[in-house]
């Protein structure tokens, strides 16, 4: 899974700031519990997140599902000099060897699982993993963002002699979103050609609540992306502040 994604991955977010997230969520931590001493990252990719919250002083686990990605992400933290532990696992089936005081699932990871019901399933595992009263942070691409940005439309990006072409197929009915990138890489006077396919599903505030009560979650706060207000009918992404209960 996400084989060409992996490589190319970085250079696509590129335009994150992940160092001004980072201090937007441990001040979230801060404000409505408090910062933890060991981290899951959930969905952790290629290490960004996990790499920072270790800047910080946190022991970070970062689970992901791609062996491409935590390689990646294990390149990063070498290099930095983060002791941070990966460990390769569907989130749908996360089961650790000791419980956690922190959680978060960044960039719209969990948009990416389609079924509802393994997004329960997903809560439950996050629920099982965190001590009584811990913070679990998470984010979410809108039903708005899927409708009236993602849609059908199609981006081209060209970064560092790579060329993406990102192309978007809207299912109205169930909020789904099939993407398509396709990368052109030069090679010398020619370019190779990468594709990968994913989907993701936009859920609605309703679903999410319901499926977090359901894992012994409470919602502490629903707010507007990087913002301590409440998200407008047109916020592109939103993050939750759930506890375990």
């Amino acid at each position: 899974m996400y084989n060409a994604f992996a490589k190319y991955y970085d250079i696509l977010m590129r335009d994150v700031d992940y160092h001004a997230r980072a201090d937007y969520i441990c001040s979230l931590f801060s404000k409505y519990g408090k910062k933890p001493k060991l981290l899951l990252d959930l969905a952790c990719g290629t290490g960004s997140f996990s790499n920072e919250f270790s800047h910080r002083g946190f022991s970070v686990i970062g689970v992901d599902i791609s062996e491409e990605m935590l390689c990646i992400a294990q390149e990063k933290s070498i290099k930095q000099g983060n002791n941070v532990l990966y460990i390769c696992q569907p989130a749908q089936e996360l089961k650790l060897h000791s419980t956690v005081d922190g959680a978060v699932c960044l960039l719209d990871s969990l948009n990416h699982i389609i079924d509802y019901s393994e997004l329960c399933e997903v809560f439950i595992k996050v629920s099982d993993a965190l001590e009584k009263d811990a913070l679990f942070i998470f984010d979410m691409n809108t039903v708005y963002k899927h409708k009236n940005i993602l849609a059908d439309n199609a981006f081209v990006i060209e970064e560092d002699g790579i060329f993406c072409v990102w192309q978007n197929f809207y299912n109205k009915d169930l909020h789904t979103t099939d993407i398509i990138l396709d990368f052109f890489e030069k090679q010398g006077n020619k370019y190779e050609r990468y594709s990968e396919c994913f989907s993701e599903r936009a859920y609605t505030k309703r679903e999410i609540y319901t499926a977090t009560e359901k894992a012994g979650l409470r919602i502490e706060a629903c707010l507007g992306d990087m913002s301590g207000d409440k998200p407008d009918s047109r916020e592109s992404r939103m993050f939750f502040v759930a506890r375990k209960v």
